[in-house]
């Protein structure tokens, strides 16, 4: 019986359709943002603290200066998603990099490499990152770069245990013999055979982004042009008595964000599995 494809075995689960879909959605409300609220985030224009659904215009309320809800959530998954991805994506490089060269070549390159990514984990992550957009100038630029410097070595040691793996494998020292350079095996024999366990991490490393910039936001250390979910818990973090939905509602836009990430990860884990043999048992 033919193996179920990737595709098929990540649809077949429930939890990583329905992530893989709320994201697809956030991200095309995200994009769309402009349009559906063209107003700035930023723009007072109704009544302080109005409650959820008494107003068609503000059908989700407003905060203590009388700035919609609905808009500051669309334009802070757009900060979210954009953190999260360029983090991600400069994560897998930087990863990528130094664990491709330590698995590959292996000895004292291996060794001062993997020194300096101990290093790097000795800091408790948040802090590390706290320490680094409060000495630069909080933006999104600096807020991507330290979550960055904080995320790679975990990508590194998983890309380096790969290529320690998969380097002695019988294609791998074909190519040898037939004289391919060193970079034409990295990527063309030993990265395409490490993508799978790759990917799953870096779902997980994307989800750790979109924590990490709300715990910067909620703190002060976001960027002050962005709205931002993390900013609006912190502007309303003192009114949680009198107006409590103006934290859930963030919150609740963190808390599921973040799940669907996992979830997608989770799904992508198992999808990418190599097929039992016939007979194996489950």
């Amino acid at each position: 019986m033919k193996d179920s494809s990737v595709w098929q075995r990540f649809s077949a689960q429930p939890a990583a359709l329905v992530g893989a879909v709320f994201l697809l959605l956030l991200g095309l409300l995200a994009i769309a943002a402009p349009w559906i609220s063209p107003g700035s985030p930023w723009e007072m224009n109704t009544t302080p603290m109005l409650a959820p659904f008494t107003q068609a215009a503000h059908w989700l309320g407003s905060d203590l200066l009388g700035r919609d809800l609905a808009t500051g959530l669309l334009y802070g998954a757009r900060v979210s998603l954009s953190v999260g991805v360029l983090a991600t994506l400069a994560t897998l490089l930087t990863g990528l990099l130094v664990g491709a060269l330590a698995g590959y070549f292996g000895g004292w390159v291996d060794a001062v490499l993997m020194r300096i990514a101990e290093f790097f984990q000795i800091i408790p992550q948040l802090v590390l990152a706290v320490i680094l957009v409060a000495v630069l100038e909080p933006s999104l630029g600096t807020i991507v770069l330290a979550i960055a410097l904080v995320a790679w070595p975990a990508v590194a040691r998983l890309v380096r245990s790969e290529f320690l793996s998969l380097r002695q494998r019988e294609f791998v020292q074909a190519a040898r013999v037939l004289g391919q350079s060193p970079l034409a095996i990295v990527f063309r024999q030993i990265l395409p055979n490490a993508l799978a366990p790759l990917l799953v991490t870096l779902s997980f490393v994307m989800a750790t982004a979109i924590l990490t910039e709300a715990a910067l936001a909620f703190l002060g250390l976001g960027d002050p042009d962005a709205m931002s979910w993390g900013y609006m818990i912190n502007a309303s973090r003192g009114m949680l008595r009198e107006a409590w939905w103006m934290s859930l509602m963030p919150g609740l836009a963190i808390l599921f964000c973040v799940l669907a990430v996992n979830r997608v990860g989770e799904g992508l884990r198992i999808a990418l599995e190599p097929a039992r043999r016939p007979g194996e048992s489950s």
